[in-house]
């Protein structure tokens, strides 16, 4: 199966300049390793990179208080997940909030079987770590970001 969809994600930032990434695997294909990616998913019909950002923190998260930001990355990808291929075009924005425990509130059948937990990672132990990240390019571009500076337009990091 081939789905082709517009996505949102969201580089989320604690007040300690930490990033939440969600521990995840595909339930269809165990043989893939584990990964840690920042929270997102497809965009609803009329729905905007914002709002399905929004939408996204809360769900996969269960973090409802934050400040959403501005689109501050884009990214063209292809991959398989739960036996179906996605061609995917993605909105990636930026989020801060004041921290809060793994909880979420809608998770899709798949994202439940695939999310194995998450954490808030210090931006310089997830750029030591050598496990595999969602977006692929995430440590390339994280750390300014962290630091507070926001590109003026969006950065295409497919």
């Amino acid at each position: 199966m081939r789905r082709k969809r517009p996505a949102a994600r969201v580089v989320l930032f604690d007040r300690d300049k930490r990033i939440f990434m969600i521990n995840s695997s595909d339930p269809y294909d165990r043989s893939k390793p584990a990964w840690w990616e920042i929270p997102g998913g497809g965009m609803d019909p009329g729905e905007t990179s914002a709002q399905a950002a929004a939408r996204e923190i809360h769900e996969e998260t269960g973090i409802a208080d934050f400040e959403l930001g501005p689109c501050v990355w884009t990214q063209e990808c292809q991959f398989t997940f739960a036996g179906m291929f996605f061609d995917s075009e993605e909105w990636i924005h930026v989020a801060w909030c004041d921290g809060g425990e793994y909880n979420p509130k809608g998770l899709e059948f798949f994202e439940a079987l695939a999310f194995r937990g998450a954490k808030w990672w210090d931006v310089d132990e997830l750029l030591a770590n050598d496990e595999p990240v969602l977006p692929p390019r995430l440590r390339e571009f994280v750390k300014p970001l962290s630091e507070g500076v926001i590109p003026e337009e969006p950065i295409d990091i497919s």
